[in-house]
């Protein structure tokens, strides 16, 4: 919470300013209101403690009452969150907190779509580090709000072996050799792989998961039938161009997770409005 508080207060300075000019040029001081905060269209709710965080962080002294909790789905017109005290607070800080609560609703909402495609099937939706600098806490808590996991955090969490990697090392055998080696105890050793010699080298090196990149259908069956054959204690991962449009299909051809990057780097905003009702 201690980063998202940094980040509001940042968000904030670079909004206001020396000041909010309209509304302290238009606001009687000592005014006071009651806002709603609106859906405009269909979403998952999420972000609704750092939507009141933003007001709070403005002006202590206003009142918040949130309508919904994060995960609820809210129909248009449904109210999130009202907030009641000091009109000039409530008005300089409102495009911050919408624009935090519009992105937010949005990863949840999408993660959802891309959930309820896969529901069928054993394989879990996760997501990557194609976040926006700053954001990722945030941005990774809406995934899961929206009902999928986080891949790993950041490059401290988790072992993926990619091209670049195994180019730097020699072959895919000397790079996951040398994460055998060096990697700190417990963290999962996980390799991209592209065609089936990849696949099978990272399976017969120790790979304890193989990142399927940017396959067709074809070469995604393939490859899950190999590893579930010979070694079926390896997780396999799907990624690359998944959309919602085909993330079912990929889905069936068995492997146990999805990654998807468009979860958080192209997820829609939500249109969410605020308005004075008293």
């Amino acid at each position: 919470m201690f980063a998202t508080e940094k980040l509001i207060k940042m968000a904030l300075e670079e909004d206001l300013g020396s000041g909010d000019v309209t509304t302290l040029s238009t606001v009687p001081p000592g005014t006071v209101s009651r806002a709603l905060i609106k859906a405009k269209q269909e979403c998952v709710a999420s972000g609704m403690q750092v939507l009141g965080l933003v007001f709070r962080t403005l002006d202590s002294s206003l009142k918040i009452e949130a309508q919904v909790t994060d995960g609820d789905r809210v129909q248009a017109g449904d109210p999130l969150m009202a907030v009641s005290g000091n009109v000039i607070s409530i008005l300089m800080a409102e495009r911050v907190a919408l624009n935090f609560v519009q992105r937010l609703c949005g990863i949840a909402t999408l993660t959802a779509r891309f959930v309820a495609e896969v529901e069928a099937y054993s394989a879990e939706i996760v997501d990557t580090r194609k976040t926006t600098p700053g954001w990722r806490s945030l941005e990774k808590y809406a995934v899961q709000v929206g009902g999928a996991r986080n891949h790993r955090h950041g490059l401290f969490d988790g072992i993926l072996i990619k091209d670049n990697h195994i180019r730097a090392a020699g072959t895919v055998t000397d790079a996951v050799s040398h994460a055998l080696a060096m990697a700190p105890h417990g963290l999962k050793i996980e390799v991209e792989a592209a065609d089936m010699k990849e696949v099978k080298e990272a399976a017969r090196a120790g790979a304890e998961i193989i990142l399927l990149d940017n396959m067709s259908e074809d070469l995604l069956r393939e490859s899950v039938s190999f590893v579930r054959d010979e070694y079926p204690a390896i997780k396999l991962e799907a990624s690359g161009g998944i959309i919602l449009e085909n993330v079912a299909q990929v889905a069936a051809c068995g492997v146990d997770f999805i990654s998807v990057g468009a979860l958080t780097h192209s997820a829609p905003a939500i249109d969410i409005s605020l308005d004075l009702v008293s």
